[in-house]
This record gives C-alpha cells, sequence and structure tokens, in this order.
C-alpha cells in the first residue's frame, strides 16, 4: 500500500511540474531564430560606455569621433551584433551609455568595440559584462526603426 500511495504521489508531482512548465504560446521557429535556450533566454556581453581619458574641447575632433560613434552603431545592427543602445543620463560614476551585444566571446566583443570612432579617440571607455536575458531582444528592432518621428 506504501509503495503504491508512493507512485502515485510521484506521477502526481511529476505531472504537475511536466504541465506547469509547458508554455502553450512556445513558437519553436522563432526560438530557434533568436538562439533561445529552452528558457527563452540567451548570453549577451552588456557594455557600459563611459567618459574616456580624451579631454579635448576641439569642436571637430568631437564632432568626427561622435558621428563616426553613430555610424558604427548603425554598421553594428546591420550586421546584427548590436541589439540595444542608448544614453545614461547625468550620474556622477561617469557613465554615458549601454550596448548590449549579440556576442559572447570578451575579445569578439573588444574587437567590436575597437572599431568605434569615439572609443578609439579615447572620448568613450567601456567596461564589459556576461548577460544573460531574454533572447527576443533583437525582435524589437523591427519596431523601434517605425517608431521615431526625428533623427538624432
Amino acid at each position: 500500500m506504501k509503495n503504491t500511495i508512493f507512485l502515485i504521489a510521484i506521477s502526481l508531482f511529476t505531472f504537475h511540474l511536466s504541465a506547469q512548465n509547458t508554455n502553450p504560446k512556445y513558437d519553436a521557429e522563432l526560438a530557434k531564430k533568436v538562439g533561445a535556450d529552452d528558457y527563452g533566454m540567451k548570453s549577451y556581453i552588456f557594455v557600459i560606455l563611459k567618459t574616456g581619458t580624451n579631454t579635448s574641447t576641439d569642436k571637430t575632433e568631437v564632432a568626427k569621433a561622435f558621428n563616426g560613434h553613430m555610424a558604427n552603431m548603425d554598421k553594428m545592427v546591420e550586421d546584427g551584433k548590436l541589439i540595444v543602445a542608448g544614453p545614461i543620463g547625468d550620474n556622477d560614476k561617469n557613465y554615458r551609455g549601454i550596448f548590449i551585444l549579440n556576442e559572447t566571446d570578451m575579445e569578439k566583443a573588444k574587437a567590436l568595440l575597437a572599431t568605434d570612432p569615439a572609443i578609439k579617440a579615447k572620448f568613450l571607455d567601456y567596461d564589459l559584462f556576461p548577460w544573460y536575458g531574454s533572447a527576443a531582444l533583437s525582435e524589437y528592432l523591427k519596431a523601434s526603426d517605425k517608431v521615431w518621428k526625428v533623427g538624432m
């Protein structure tokens, strides 16, 4: 009798666990496309951009570096490497912005950042962190290009 009750309890517990974790909206094709693991997540490199050591006030030099920075971000988006980017408001840490790179290898991430004119010119520096987030993050890019009215 004890064995029967134990077997029923284990069966119910196992059934409860499997039923609890099944996502009725799961899209295997989309999950594969975005590189999702079983939890809908994937690894990225999270970049905090911060003020660099170049303190030049030459407006032409600064404009050239940051125009190149914006163009470089566009290229990384086109190449599927830059998923999220944006500035950080005023703060006492000298943080200037963030990137989330569609990359898991730190050396490859550093190589991507080395192509940025503002980083090359030392107007920006960065810290890198491994980050685990939603694999669907890249899907927002399709909508993001449809919601801005005035370019930066």
